[in-house]
């Protein structure tokens, strides 16, 4: 199965990226990106998916997934039925991390750490719980105080026990075709797409962003998120209705439009192929699961459109 592509967005004036996830369930989300990425998972056990790599995962779990590895966790039981299941993802990019490891000697245990993390690392519970200690730095309003939270992490990394959790072959089997460093072009037509998805888009629009023609657009897309211009735009806006359909009290029809979708008709029947149900049985699915909000702030618990609904 071909995994999906995601963009993740640090953020202006940021480092990291630093995700606080809360779900009843960790779903399957096979998908891959440029970015390193620390994935502290509690309250939950499943199967973690990390290239050709299945393994089962328990209370706090914490790996290091380098770029382009396709993974996914996907939970069958809440260890604390009463509380939500919770991932904290730190996401970066190696090239900043090598740098400042050039520049400072304090921090040469990133060079470490990233060589070592070429297939992936699973660190042991003891790891994880000694991160789980670190939440309030790390869920900071003050994206200073992030980014010294997650640097002392990574260093404390550098030398602890951790398990390779892939095979190098993984890379060249599960992705395939080129690396998830999208070109400039693609990039600048999903920014397009993920602040604009619920306007009328044409192709014609979004090949004049890139510079590209319509079917090379389109090509483009295939070859690289494999999927179409119409089905990543048309997943995207069926992602941001289930969000609306979990989070709001709005009626369908209203969803359906704010999504991007003209009639009611027209969302139901484009629900109804995606996700093989209607939207509000979707929202009746949901009803009485009051969503856990976060401290912190919104930036911190809003994922990328692009795997946001998946």
């Amino acid at each position: 199965m071909k995994p999906m592509y995601e963009r993740v967005a640090i953020g202006d004036g940021c480092s990291v990226r630093v995700y606080h996830r809360k779900l009843p369930r960790i779903p399957f989300e096979w998908h891959h990106h440029p970015e390193y990425e620390l994935t502290l998972t509690m309250n939950s056990h499943g199967k973690r998916y990390i290239g050709d790599s299945i393994s089962e995962y328990g209370a706090d779990d914490l790996v290091l997934v380098p770029p382009d590895l396709p993974h996914t966790w996907a939970s069958n039981r809440s260890l604390d039925n009463t509380m939500p299941q919770v991932a904290i993802v730190i996401w970066f990019s190696g090239d900043w991390a090598r740098r400042l490891g050039d520049c400072c000697p304090e921090y040469e245990g990133l060079h470490r750490l990233l060589r070592r993390a070429g297939c992936g690392l699973a660190f042991s519970a003891d790891a994880g719980a000694a991160l789980r200690e670190q939440q309030a730095g790390l869920l900071s309003e003050s994206p200073r105080e992030r980014l010294a939270t997650a640097l002392e992490a990574l260093c404390m990394l550098a030398d602890a026990d951790a398990q390779p959790v892939a095979s190098a072959s993984a890379f060249n089997s599960s992705v395939g075709g080129p690396s998830g460093h999208e070109p400039e072009r693609i990039n600048r037509v999903l920014a397009v797409i993920d602040a604009r998805f619920a306007e009328p888009l044409t192709l014609a629009e979004l090949g004049a962003a890139a510079h590209l023609s319509e079917r090379s657009l389109n090509r483009y897309f295939v070859q690289h998120l494999g999927e179409s211009v119409g089905k990543y735009l048309n997943r995207i806006r069926i992602g941001h209705a289930c969000r609306m359909l979990a989070d709001t009290s709005w009626p369908v029809s209203v969803i359906g439009m704010r999504s991007g979708f003209p009639n009611v008709a027209n969302f139901n029947r484009q629900f109804r192929a995606l996700k093989d149900t209607t939207p509000a049985a979707y929202r009746k699915e949901f009803a009485g699961k009051a969503r856990e909000l976060d401290d912190a702030s919104a930036a911190l618990s809003k994922r990328s459109p692009s795997l946001a609904g998946s």
